[in-house]
């Protein structure tokens, strides 16, 4: 699947987001990678100055990072796009 940077492509990967145990923020820092992730709060900040391409690649990151099972999600969209997600490789 290829990644589209567009503000609707964004959204839907927020919404991955919302039906997990994890909040989503956008915050100024001066993160390494763009985004920190703090596992114990279960809380994910990512640099709000990004531009909407970096943001999308770093919530693919991070959806990489995690390894969520897409059974988890409820939504079945959320499941195939997940799954989507998961087989994609960012080439940058």
């Amino acid at each position: 699947m290829a990644v589209k940077y567009t503000k609707t492509y964004l959204e839907k990967i927020e919404l991955l987001f919302s039906e997990t145990t994890y909040h989503l923020r956008y915050e100024k820092g001066s993160f390494k990678s763009g985004y920190c992730i703090l596992k114990n709060n279960k809380v994910i900040i990512v640099n709000k100055y990004f531009t909407l391409e970096g943001k999308i690649n770093a919530l693919l990151d991070i959806l990489k990072e995690l390894q969520l099972n897409p059974m988890s999600f409820e939504n079945k969209k959320a499941q195939e796009f997940l799954t989507e997600l998961q087989q994609t490789e960012l080439k940058l």
